[in-house]
């Protein structure tokens, strides 16, 4: 591994679990009246795409990151369309 994928894993450590609290939060008070429903989908739409890029692309830090970002996503999705 090298310093340029290093980076990345960091960078994608610091983006994918910035994205926790508000799964945790959204999963515990089933709350999701101050989300977008739009702005979700298209965001959920858009973490598969990149992480579908990153498998095609064998990017380890891409395909990490998108993978987990998308499992959140599509948790707090889930919730907006089955708590609004």
């Amino acid at each position: 591994m090298n310093y340029i994928e290093i980076i990345g894993l960091a960078a994608a450590f610091c983006t994918t679990i910035s994205f926790l609290p508000q799964a945790v939060k959204t999963i515990r008070s089933k709350n999701t009246e101050g989300i977008s429903l739009s702005m979700y989908v298209v965001f959920t739409v858009g973490t598969f795409l990149w992480l579908l890029y990153g498998v095609m692309a064998h990017s380890l830090p891409v395909t990490a990151a998108n993978a987990v970002t998308f499992l959140f996503a599509g948790i707090i999705l889930g919730y907006k369309l089955r708590y609004r």
